[in-house]
């Protein structure tokens, strides 16, 4: 896999966030849940499939919507393009419904559910979590 995805998050189109893994949470993740949810639906209201992703300064949010899911990750728009940030994010989301496809059939709003899932995803996200910790010892 890319292994340049930096944090990722998992919400279902309510704006409720399943799982969320952010290394500077400088944002509550129900709430950015909620916010993108909102972006979402007024990006389906404009244009056909809502938003794909949209870069700040230094990041890129990448979108990619599965059956009423939503999967958001950033990654820094010089070091990733985006074909390779929506491949991460498709087996990242391949792995989830692996991992959960029984559970959300009859899902009632418990995200301590999915908790364990960074152990699921851990190669995918061992790049980054090397970086996080050189940068900081």
């Amino acid at each position: 896999m890319v292994k340049g995805l930096q944090d990722l998050w998992i919400m279902d189109e309510t704006g409720i966030t399943l799982f969320s893994r952010v290394y500077d949470e400088k944002m509550n993740a129900q709430f950015f849940g909620a916010v993108i949810s909102a972006l979402n639906k007024f990006a389906e209201n404009i244009t056909e499939g809502g938003l794909t992703h949209f870069e700040l300064k230094d990041k890129r949010f990448s979108f990619l919507k599965v059956d009423n899911l939503i999967f958001v990750a950033n990654s820094d728009p010089k070091k990733i393009n985006e074909k390779k940030a929506l491949a991460e994010l498709e087996g990242i989301s391949d792995i989830f419904f692996k991992e959960y496809g029984e559970v959300l059939k009859d899902w009632n709003n418990d995200i301590s559910i999915f908790e364990d899932f960074e152990k699921k995803i851990k190669d995918s996200l061992e790049e980054v979590i090397k970086k996080f910790q050189q940068a900081f010892w």
